[in-house]
């Protein structure tokens, strides 16, 4: 699955992981340029703020 984040980017949803440090969970997403990223789930899917309104940090993309 693909995801946008609200500044635009496109990023492949990889898988989730778990944080071994204090096994928080985690979401792997890879970039158009092949690099991978790691954020906290929670994070990953919570509101941002743009321009007094809250939208989704990642939205889903319809393929």
């Amino acid at each position: 699955m693909r995801y946008r984040h609200y500044k635009g980017g496109i990023y492949e949803f990889v898988g989730e992981a778990t944080l071994e440090s204090d096994l928080s969970p985690m979401v792997v997403y890879r970039a158009a340029n092949g690099t991978l990223w790691v954020r906290a789930k929670d994070v990953f899917h919570e509101m941002v703020e743009v321009d007094g309104k809250q939208v989704p940090r990642f939205a889903p993309v319809d393929e």
